[in-house]
């Protein structure tokens, strides 16, 4: 229906990349369906070799169908939230079917939702999975807590933002993490095998991100011990979520 072909036709330019040209494959529009709304048009196309206007061509054929109205569903919403901050409003539209104005108005109502209190093990886990590629406005949107509240508990974590992130979206000068020192990295080593990334980066004042970027850099590795006892963690944490603990793990 889609007018598929199991070998695309490639087609060489001029600069010596290539782009594909006619019929898409299944697993082309099974990555364009998984990828659309999380990454631009632009890196779509380039990821798949065609050309911005047949990707977005495509997406217009695999999305379409019959429009959504009235009530949201529980999944229609959890879906919102996760394109949010990632993809724009007609994008969100298209994917969910829905109109534009239709998300706007979802969207409005979700500002005005606050929680209050403790923060469930859900919660911690959908903001160490988004913290590094969303603006705290979007986040404060996504978990329903104001944007203060979002960048105490990420310091609290220890999180960061992603350079990307950070390149393309933030606008203010950037605050670089200082070197590590030789006393820092010979912590670390000392600290790595048998703590938590969260103790680590809080007692030596980084990120969770770049406390393990650097034990990977420097190809250190959990011990025996440290890693039972991560197991046994995982455990607790799932049994927690289950009964509606708000306890967080540390890794």
């Amino acid at each position: 229906m889609l007018g598929l072909d199991r070998k695309p036709v490639v087609m060489s330019v001029k600069n010596g990349s290539a782009r594909r040209k006619g019929p898409w494959s299944h697993a082309e529009i099974e990555r364009l369906k998984r990828s659309y709304g999380m990454r631009s048009d632009a890196q779509l196309a380039r990821d798949l070799r065609r050309t911005l206007e047949s990707v977005r061509r495509m997406a217009r054929r695999v999305f379409h169908g019959e429009p959504r109205s009235g009530s949201w569903t529980h999944k229609e919403i959890r879906d919102l939230k996760n394109y949010l901050g990632a993809a724009p409003i007609e994008t969100i539209a298209l994917i969910l079917r829905r109109a534009q104005g239709d998300v706007l108005r979802k969207v409005a109502e979700l500002r005005s939702q606050h929680i209050a209190g403790a923060w469930s093990a859900s919660e911690l886990q959908t903001l160490k999975r988004l913290y590094g590629t969303r603006a705290d406005a979007d986040l404060a949107l996504i978990l329903s807590r104001g944007e203060e509240e979002i960048h105490a508990k990420a310091r609290e974590l220890c999180l960061a933002k992603d350079k990307a992130f950070t390149h393309r979206y933030q606008t203010a000068r950037r605050t670089r993490m200082p070197r590590w020192t030789v006393e820092e990295v010979q912590r670390l080593s000392a600290l790595y095998p048998v703590r938590s990334n969260l103790d680590i980066a809080r007692e030596l004042r980084r990120s969770v991100k770049s406390v393990v970027s650097k034990a990977h850099d420097l190809g250190l590795h959990k011990n025996d011990e440290r890693l039972r006892e991560m197991g046994r963690e995982n455990v607790r944490q799932r049994y927690a979520g289950a009964r509606g603990a708000v306890a967080t793990v540390p890794r």
